[in-house]
């Protein structure tokens, strides 16, 4: 299909998510990074900038019963399992409003998970209801296919050595995303470029292709670009794209990284 933006290491495809995965060939990626809807939006309230502002992000987040989340979860995780090649793995970043169905999903869909990262975050926004307690991390879910076949790449040592020479644990720190990665434009669920450089640099090699289904205003593929991955990114939305196409053709690609007939299937 014709893509909506492309260059040397990226390119973003506008559709369905479901459909545009359906037309590319098993395979084709080594790893998928996923921010699916966390179906939240649900008319409520809550604080950005200081301000108090609505929940609601779009219709693509709107609130559905479990039976349908949990649905629409097996059917994109299913088709994640197609797209990755045998040593591949796949992240999913989510809160508690729908982490624990994709987890659920990855097993029913014959994934096996390594790790179960706590992300949390230096300056969440406060809660405003003042009846919970304050909402200050997401988790990350890393998995491969469940099969001995299935030796999945990990960068143990780059790692180890990011962390000062100790292992890393599974509990990372970092701050929200900051407004100098928002000058395209912003998403509201919009991932700092630190989060997703760590899990590239872990789980994948210079060259290896990397597949974001829901991408949004682009992190996935900035970051994959600057650390010399190939990338493509899918979401439904031209606004959202255009976002993710201005910040692609800010972000410089090592000058090895050329485009090949095979580094971007499909």
């Amino acid at each position: 299909m014709k893509a909506f933006y492309e260059d040397n290491a990226s390119r973003l495809l506008l559709g369905d998510s479901f459909e545009v995965m359906a037309s590319l060939p098993d395979g084709s990626f080594d790893m998928i990074f996923a921010d699916p809807p966390y179906f939240l939006s649900n008319d409520g309230i809550s604080c950005s900038g200081g301000k108090q502002v609505s929940v609601n992000k779009g219709e693509w987040d709107k609130g559905v019963d479990v039976d349908l989340k949990h649905d629409f979860n097996r059917r994109w995780i299913r088709e994640c399992y197609r797209l990755l090649t045998l040593e591949g793995t796949i992240w999913i970043s989510g809160s508690f409003h729908n982490i624990y169905s994709c987890g659920m999903a990855l097993e029913q869909e014959g994934f096996r998970i390594l790790n179960n990262i706590t992300w949390r975050k230096l300056n969440p926004p406060p809660n405003l209801a003042c009846r919970c307690f304050t909402h200050s991390t997401e988790t990350v879910l890393w998995a491969k296919k469940n099969s001995k076949k299935a030796k999945h790449y990990f960068d143990y040592a780059l790692m180890k050595e990011m962390n000062g020479g100790k292992q890393m644990k599974d509990v990372w720190e970092g701050p929200l995303t900051p407004k100098s990665e928002k000058a395209c434009g912003k998403h509201p669920t919009q991932k700092p470029l630190y989060l997703l450089d760590r899990i590239i640099e872990a789980s994948t090699q210079e060259g290896c292709r990397v597949l974001d289904p829901f991408v949004g205003s682009g992190t996935t593929c900035v970051s994959a670009k600057k650390l010399g991955r190939y990338s493509t990114g899918i979401d439904s939305s031209s606004d959202y794209l255009s976002i993710a196409a201005e910040r692609l053709k800010k972000e410089a690609a090592p000058s090895w990284l050329t485009i090949t007939e095979t580094s971007m299937n499909g």
